[in-house]
């Protein structure tokens, strides 16, 4: 791996976690609006990202977390699921905004996992949770597709890695 691919994916690592710090209160309930998700449609530009998106994760909920052993199974499990259905998927779909559509519902399924975490861990029902959970990050996901095509019109993220 090119040198310039690991810098950019531990920068994007470090503003997952950095977002995720400061929206620590509503990134691990069970009505979840974990804002640094957004930075999981980078995949839909390179699948590269995986890296950076996927290290993010991991370290923040190491660091942050109140479950972090569940968190560390079940939230990065949901991350790399959902982040390699999506780079799959991207080879048979042209264009970056119906990539970030089909990216948002691929997550906004996925989110049975961390519904199934949280029944675990805090003995929540199941159905409530995974609607909570799936719509909390059905809304973080739709608000960051502008962001991020605006940003990428910008930044070029396809390029950076």
């Amino acid at each position: 791996m090119k040198l310039k691919t690991i810098t950019v994916n531990g920068v994007f690592a470090a503003l997952y976690i950095a977002v995720t710090y400061f929206i620590q209160p509503f990134g691990f309930t069970n009505v979840q609006f974990r804002v640094s998700e957004i930075f999981n449609h980078l995949v839909v530009f390179n699948k590269k990202y995986i890296y950076g998106v996927v290290l993010g994760v991991i370290l923040a909920n190491f660091f942050f977390s109140p479950i972090m052993a569940y968190d560390l199974v079940f939230g990065v499990g949901q991350s790399i699921i959902s982040l390699l259905i999506t780079i799959a998927t991207s080879k048979f779909i042209k264009g970056i905004i119906p990539r970030m559509i089909v990216n948002t519902v691929v997550f906004t399924i996925t989110m049975f996992l961390i519904a199934i975490e949280l029944k675990l861990a805090f003995h929540l029902p199941f159905p409530i949770t995974y609607l909570t959970t799936a719509i909390g990050e059905f809304v973080v996901m739709v608000v960051g597709i502008p962001i991020m095509y605006y940003l990428n019109k910008r930044v070029k993220f396809e390029h950076l890695v």
